[in-house]
């Protein structure tokens, strides 16, 4: 003979009350067969809501055992009860536990989406379960727009979603009024009739007698069992057996399945709480905003800083007679000569080589006057400073050799002596001291170098400034620019090796303007990573804020928790449906937050600075991934305490 479908030996349920224990089933023994209608009626405290969750493996009893269709439910673990729940029973419950933000047609699919179920198969499943309950007309409503009667009848249309073949009713009539109950009994006494086994949990002595067996518990014990003998009226309830059930769909397709409808889940949930979810987001727009505009802020002001100092002569190498700045017998030492210039200028690591003299002298066009530095140099200069030609032409080597009295004036120089027409100035004639110079042309202000005076300058020919200024043969400094591809460093010494060699010893010092660049460029970066460490814990207290808020999401929605896990969700659905919410809003987080530190990158120049913001992609596709870490990292503590809930404990909290 077959074991009963339903087998209760023992059973008990007991619960911390302080310092004891309160027992509220005692060694319960109750068998029932395959398509009974039960009726387990008490009065409240009774113990028949908690047999009711263990028949359903909401719960498990404390001792003894439970077995349905020859499993023991104690030997399974949280993901084999959920597979009972999901293939096995149908939940009606007192409260209707729709959730709110779904249709009468998507809360009846609930049950399909864990089992793996096709979104055609189950929508069409739904609507026809809907229609034969005679809610065509609603499905397409939310719960808040159906009475009570309509709402059960949902709740009814779901629990037989899976072709669930024991349907376990908590006090369906309780929150109905007369004639809304009594369809709702048609209905599982029409089931009863095609098969289904129907337990209803109820306190009503008439809801009872509509079963074929009542049992009554009183103080956790049965205290009568009894069978009745009256038919089973005939009702206008259609059939539901010819609608074919739903069985787990195969495990890749269930598991894409479920994800594309956790997501689902997870973008309904955010549309129907925005506020929250863009004051959830808020920390993330900011952090995200704030790493991305940092670093583009640190790019830009690195630039700038790196053209300024390219303005001075970028890669160059300035040599100097004496030890160092302030030597005194500095003045004494002659060997720094042209041909030292020369020697350098033949070398494989040199771009541009040029001597350099200079002198102080009062220079005067027309009626103006000022003191002027005369720079004497060399034709490749202003190559060597990166000096850029506004108008004019600059001297070459054959003007060098013929001493011409020819002289390159700046920007500066050229308002100062001509007024700011830039252009005049070009053909006029200057006196230096007592020298005549013919004004060639005019390049850009020259940034003011170490050691630079507040004079303006002119440049002329090394050759012209020695002979006619100084009438002397020996050079204040070389200037050598290090080619591209060449080391300053390795340059340096390669410069110090020859010159000593030239001179028997080293009486000159070098100053290596890369290694200005390099100090000024690793403040910058410092000043940067410092800021960027700012902005990233603005991101971490974002994430912080994420997780509170998933933390405070998770509080919310325990009774949707509840519901999903009773009609057959695994923790790692509910796990799934929550980390990916957190996931999203880091995700559209991070996304607005690129977008508002782009926006700033535009208005930035607005605000009258002198560099633009540069943005780089790594740090944009940085803070992309940072975004959906702070999501999986502050969003799984909240989801994995929502899979860890007891689904009855869930459902007993709104």
């Amino acid at each position: 003979m077959p074991e009963p479908l339903i087998v209760l030996e023992k059973l008990r349920r007991q619960y911390p009350s302080g310092d004891s224990m309160l027992t509220v089933l005692k060694d319960i023994d109750v068998t029932i067969e395959s398509g009974e209608m039960v009726a387990i009626i008490g009065s409240s405290g009774s113990g028949k809501s908690t047999m009711m969750n263990i028949l359903g493996c909401l719960d498990r009893p404390t001792n003894g055992s439970y077995r349905i269709g020859g499993r023991d439910t104690g030997t399974l673990d949280a993901d084999d009860l959920a597979e009972l729940r999901r293939k096995r029973f149908g939940f009606i419950f007192q409260r209707y536990h729709l959730l709110a933000e779904l249709t009468a047609v998507e809360n009846v699919e609930i049950p399909a989406v864990y089992a793996g179920e096709s979104k055609p198969d189950r929508t069409m499943r739904a609507r026809d379960l809907l229609a034969r309950l005679g809610m065509a007309d609603r499905e397409d409503h939310k719960p808040g727009q159906l009475s009570g009667g309509q709402q059960q009848r949902v709740s009814i249309a779901r629990a037989l979603m899976n072709n669930a073949d024991v349907i376990l009713a908590d006090e369906p009539t309780g929150a109905l009024d007369t004639a809304s109950g009594n369809d709702v009994l048609d209905i599982l006494e029409a089931l009863n009739a095609e098969g289904k086994t129907i337990i209803i949990v109820t306190h009503e002595h008439d809801v009872a007698a509509r079963a074929k067996r009542i049992i009554e518990i009183s103080d956790g014990n049965i205290i009568s069992d009894t069978r009745t003998d009256h038919d089973t009226p005939a009702t206008q309830v259609p059939p539901f057996v010819a609608v074919s059930g739903s069985t787990d769909a195969k495990a890749f397709g269930s598991l894409t399945g479920r994800l594309r409808e956790a997501l689902r889940m997870a973008v309904r949930s955010m549309r129907a709480h925005k506020l929250r979810s863009f004051l959830t987001m808020l920390g993330i727009i900011i952090g995200i905003a704030s790493v991305v505009s940092v670093v583009a802020l640190g790019e830009g002001s690195r630039q700038k800083v790196l053209s300024d100092i390219s303005r001075l002569g970028t890669n160059t190498l300035e040599i100097f007679p004496g030890k160092n700045f302030g030597d005194v017998r500095s003045g004494k030492i002659r060997t720094l000569v042209v041909a030292d210039a020369n020697a350098l200028a033949g070398q494989p690591y040199v771009a541009a080589v040029t001597p350099t003299v200079s002198t102080s002298s009062t220079v005067r066009a027309g009626t103006t006057e000022a003191s002027a530095l005369v720079n004497g140099v060399g034709e490749q200069y202003f190559e060597a400073k990166g000096a850029k030609l506004v108008t004019g032409r600059l001297f070459d080597a054959d003007d060098v050799r013929a001493k011409a009295q020819e002289v390159v004036i700046d920007e500066t120089a050229s308002k100062t002596l001509f007024g700011d027409d830039a252009g005049s100035a070009v053909g006029r004639t200057l006196m230096i001291g007592q020298v005549p110079g013919k004004v060639i042309g005019i390049i850009q202000a020259q940034q003011g170098g170490f050691g630079s005076s507040r004079n303006l300058s002119l440049y002329m020919p090394f050759t012209t400034v020695q002979t006619r200024f100084l009438g002397d043969s020996a050079l204040r400094s070389i200037t050598v620019r290090v080619a591209e591809n060449a080391s300053t460093a390795l340059a340096e010494q390669a410069v110090t090796q020859l010159l000593t060699g030239r001179h028997g010893s080293k009486d000159f010092f070098i100053l290596n303007t890369d290694d200005i660049r390099q100090a000024i460029t690793s403040t910058t970066e410092t000043m940067t990573l410092l800021i960027s460490a700012i902005a990233v814990i603005s991101l971490v207290v974002g994430g912080i804020g994420v997780m509170n808020i998933m933390l405070v999401s998770v509080s919310e929605r325990i009774n949707e928790i509840g519901v999903r896990m009773a009609v057959g969700a695994r923790r790692n659905d509910i796990l799934q449906q929550f980390l990916i919410e957190a996931i999203l809003v880091c995700l559209i987080g991070g996304v607005l937050g690129i977008s508002g530190a782009l926006a700033f990158g535009a208005l930035f120049p607005l605000l009258g600075s002198n560099f633009s913001l540069v943005y780089s992609p790594a740090s944009i596709i940085i803070a992309v991934v940072c975004s959906s870490l702070i999501g999986v990292i502050f969003g799984f503590l909240p989801a994995r305490n929502a899979s860890l809930m007891d689904p009855v404990e869930a459902l007993s909290r709104d």
